[in-house]
This record gives C-alpha cells, structure tokens and sequence, in this order.
C-alpha cells in the first residue's frame, strides 16, 4: 500500500513542518529496519533456509498491526478506505516480478529497501546490490515498450482487495490473517529451533504479550464492523461556489460544503438534457450515460452510447468505476424519470466514485428536449412514477433519430453548467518494506 506523491506534496506545501514528521517516520523506518538485523545480507537469505525466520515474523508483524489499524480506523469512521491507494493488480506481471525480485533476494540476500539500509551503514554488498537495482531499472524503462501489452493487459483486475475474492467482509479477514500470522510465528520459532538450533528461551517473553494484544484488537475491529452504506453516505461533504451578496451589494464567490442531501434537494448534482448532450463533445470531460433502468426499458429507447446497468447490479460494477477511469471521466446516471438515478448516485457516491451526476427529468426529458419530430413516439397518458411517458412504434434502441441528436441542429441550448470536475489521483509506484 503507498501513498500519491500529489497528495505528500499537497500537504507539504500547505503545512511545511510537516517535513519534520515525514522526516522523522524515515529515520524511524531506517532505525527499525537495522535493529531487526535487515542491514545484514546474511541474516536476510538465512530465512530461506529456515535458520532465521526474522524477516517473515517483522515483516508480517508489520502487515497484521497496520491492517488491524487500519480497518478499526474505517469501522470506526476515521478513514475513508476508498480513499486509500491500493496498488491495481495485474497478475501476470506481478507473478513474473515476484518471481524475478524472490531469486534476486536469495542470490544477493537483500530487497531494495533494505539494501538501501544496508548501504547507508557503509555495508559493500549492499550498496553493489543498490547499484544492480538502479541498472535493472534502467534496463526495463529501455525495454519495455518490447511487452508493454502484455505488461499491462496480462491479468489485469483494476483495484482488487481480498474482500471482494473471498466474498469475505474486511474484519473478518483481519482476524482471519491475525490468527494465520500467529500461527506462522509459532511455526517459525520451531524451524528456527529445529534447523538453526536457536534457543528460544533467550527470546523477549514480552511477545506473548504482544500476540494476545493483537488478537484482541483483532476480534476488536471484528465486533466494531465495517461502516454501512448509509453511515459513509451521511458522512459525505462536497465543496462548491456560492455566490453570496454582501452588505454593500457586492455579490462574491465564495466555496461552501454541502451535504449529500443538500447536493440533491438544491440540484446541484443534477444536470440538464442540454449540458448532458453538449458534453459529449467537450475534449475536457469523457461523459459515461450510466442507464440504470431495465433492459426492457432500455431496449425500447436509450441515449447513443449509453451502458445499461440496472439499479440492482449496479455495486457489483463499483470496484471498476473506481479504478478503470480516466481522471476526467463524468458518469451521468439515467433513469425514466429520476427515482431510480437518485438511488444509483446515492450508492455510487457512498462508495466514493467520483464525477457522479443525474440526468435531469431523466428518458423523458431528454425526449421532450430533442424527440419532439421522432417519428415513431408519442405521448403516453398512462405511465406511472419512473416510467416512460412515451408509446414506441418499435424497441429501436439507440437507433431514434433523438437517441444522438444532431450538434448542429441544437448548437444554440442554454443551460446552466452543473458539472465540477473532482480530479483523481494518480497512482504511486511501490516497493517492498
């Protein structure tokens, strides 16, 4: 798990002293790192010969401590955990790394980050070690335009988290890899007594200490849970201009936070037919006409280039709209009227996809603004609350003439812009440690 440069450098910029406390976790890494014996290429590759087990038992210390912080803070309401960078998995490329990284960490007996701590204590092989890593990364930017395809294709899940593999919720998986991890350390102590002859009554007795405190975190963040949808909804805020007139009759733009709620019943967050069409031909935004209706309704009549996913299939489409994007990508859901589209953006937003609109007075409206010479429509007397006022000659699709009206024939709509652009951020390389 790593964190945007974009977002170091935002809260650099904004706080400087932040630089000290930044500073300070490196040198409190560093100081970890060669405490534990991981600035000594010998004690690093003696774990694959199961005499010195060190590097499993810190390193997944390190993973079950913050994993079981981490999702107490998000049962808890303190960290939005979509908002956490998570690597994209691509599988192919990933297994043949780990494969590359795991014989190069038998052979020269250091990952990259601990042959940096290797290097800054005067350690040779360290710094040889550093310098092969600097050269091999050389030689794979020079390269690897050869398989770039494969490189980014081969197995490619987007953002993917164990949680949505298992069909498991996250703080059961905390306790699960929690109970895992003590049963490893256990195992690894009894390797390390078996094959390396190390005596374990020299160990800190203060571990066992440790390991009931973790596993009692862990059922902790298990009874606390993880937040509904409706807690992480209620929870959001959005920043928009307001203009405000002040005493002198000045009028001055100023930004505002709103509430979900606030961003629908002031429609803030619903655009008008004519923004949604003129859109599609703004090199700035990338509009996604998010149908959410039925594929009956759907195939009676839908807008060009539309994706139908209806309201109840639409959470499994989420991980993908968080990840597939591009930063500048809109996604305008559609329902007949507006019932179903307000639901869809409540559960889009509440899962953090950003750019989320709704097509105002949805289908019909768009029909009424661009459809009034569609040959094969005409007005239903009889449709209900989110169903469509129209009777159709035929289920034509996309192929109405209103379905991709014509830019030329509507070039001078007014509408007032709706749109605000929440840019994302862009992702952050990795390493081990």
């Amino acid at each position: 798990m790593t964190f945007p440069l974009e977002a170091f450098s935002a809260v650099s910029s904004a706080h400087p002293w932040t630089y000290v406390v930044f500073g300070g976790i490196g040198v409190a890494f560093g100081y970890t790192l060669e405490s534990a014996g991981f600035g000594d290429s010998r004690k690093l590759a003696a774990q694959f010969y199961f005499k010195e087990l060190t590097v499993l038992k810190v390193m997944f210390t390190a993973i079950v401590v913050a994993m079981t912080l981490l999702f107490g803070a998000v049962g808890l309401g303190l960290i939005d955990f979509s908002q956490v960078w998570v690597n994209p998995t691509y599988l192919g490329s990933g297994v043949l790394g780990g494969l590359i990284m795991g014989v190069g960490f038998i052979i020269g007996g250091f990952c990259p980050t601990t042959s940096l701590a290797a290097a800054s204590t005067g350690k040779i092989d360290g710094m040889m070690f550093m310098l092969g890593g600097f050269v091999g990364a050389f030689l794979f930017g020079e390269t690897e335009g050869y398989f770039d395809h494969w490189y980014n294709d081969a197995g490619h899940y987007g953002r993917l988290t164990l949680d949505q593999v298992f069909g498991l919720s996250a703080p059961t998986l905390v306790l699960i890899f929690v109970v895992m991890a003590l049963f490893m350390f256990w195992g690894a102590e009894q390797l390390e007594r078996i094959v390396g002859g190390k005596d374990q009554s020299r160990e800190p007795r203060l571990r066992k200490v440790g390991a009931v405190g973790l596993l009692g975190m862990a059922v902790a963040v298990l009874a606390i849970g993880s937040p509904s949808l409706e807690g992480r909804y209620q929870r959001l805020t959005f920043k928009r201009s307001e203009a405000i007139t002040q005493a002198d009759g000045t009028v001055q733009t100023l930004p505002h936070v709103y509430s979900a709620d606030e961003m629908l019943s002031k429609r803030l967050v619903f655009i008008s037919p004519a923004e949604a069409f003129k859109v599609r031909y703004q090199q700035e935004i990338k509009p996604v006409y998010l149908d959410v209706r039925s594929e009956a309704d759907y195939n009676l009549y839908h807008l060009a280039d539309a994706i139908n996913v209806p309201l109840d299939q639409l959470a499994a489409a989420v991980p993908d709209m968080l990840t597939e994007p591009a930063a500048n990508t809109v996604f305008i859901a559609i329902s007949n009227d507006e019932q179903a589209a307000i639901k869809a953006w409540k559960l889009l937003v509440a899962n953090k996809v950003p750019n989320v609109y709704i097509l105002d007075g949805g289908v019909n409206h768009w029909i009424a603004t661009f459809g009034t010479q569609d040959a094969g429509l005409h007005p239903s007397a009889t449709a209900g609350d989110d169903q469509l006022r129209y009777v159709f000659a035929a289920a034509l699709g996309d192929r109405y003439a209103s379905c991709s009206p014509s830019p030329m024939k509507f070039e001078e709509l007014d509408y007032q812009p709706r749109i605000v652009l929440q840019l994302k951020r862009d992702k952050s390389g990795g390493g081990c440690g």
